[in-house]
C-alpha cells in the first residue's frame, strides 16, 4: 500500500511520514525533496528560476512516476500538490493508494510557522496577523482538494505518537 500524506504546510506531513515509515518498515519519500534531487535545485530556486507553472508540471510528472512504482512507501506531498494539475484525481484513481489529510487548525499552523518562518520562503516576511490571514485564505481555497482524501485526521494538540497510533488504526 502507498500511503500519501497531504495537508497544509506545517501540518506535520514530513515528521509524521518519517515516523510512520519507520514503524511500518517501508521507505519514506518527501515529494519536495524528491523533486529537488531530480531537478538539482531547491524548490525555491525552481520557483525563482523557472516559475511556478514549470514547478507544478514537474511536480505532477514526479508524483505519477512515484505512484507507478511497485513497492510500498509513505509519501509526503507539498501543501499545494493536491490542488494543481489534477493531482488529487491522480491520487484517487491509483489502485493501492490511501491518502490521509492531516487536518490542522489555523492557530496550530500559525504557531508552528511562526517558529520556522526562516525555512518557509512563502511566509518569511509576514507578521503574525498577516500570517493568520494568509493561512486562512489558503486553507479555504485548498480544503476542497484536501477533503477528498481517503481519510481525514485532526492532528491539533496531539503528540506524534498519538497521531501515529490514530493513523495505524485508520489504515488497518
Amino acid at each position: 500500500m502507498k500511503i500519501i500524506l497531504l495537508g497544509y504546510m506545517a501540518s506535520g506531513k514530513s515528521t509524521i511520514g518519517r515516523f510512520l515509515a519507520e514503524k511500518k518498515h517501508i521507505p519514506f519519500i518527501d515529494l519536495d525533496e524528491y523533486i529537488e534531487k531530480r531537478e538539482g535545485k531547491t524548490v525555491s530556486e525552481i520557483f525563482e528560476l523557472k516559475g511556478e507553472i514549470y514547478f507544478r508540471k514537474q511536480e505532477h510528472v514526479f508524483l505519477k512516476e512515484l505512484l507507478e512504482k511497485k513497492e510500498d512507501f509513505i509519501l509526503s506531498l507539498g501543501g499545494g500538490t493536491p490542488c494543481y494539475a489534477g493531482n488529487m484525481d491522480v491520487l484517487l484513481n491509483f489502485k493501492n493508494v490511501k491518502s490521509v489529510y492531516l487536518k490542522t487548525s489555523i492557530n496550530t499552523i500559525v504557531d508552528r510557522l511562526t517558529n520556522e518562518k526562516s525555512q518557509r520562503p512563502l511566509v518569511a516576511r509576514l507578521n503574525k496577523e498577516e500570517l493568520a490571514e494568509f493561512v486562512a485564505k489558503h486553507l479555504f481555497e485548498r480544503s476542497y482538494f484536501y477533503n477528498q482524501a481517503t481519510y481525514k485526521l485532526v492532528v491539533d494538540n496531539k503528540s506524534v505518537y498519538e497521531i501515529i497510533g490514530d493513523l495505524q488504526e485508520l489504515l488497518g
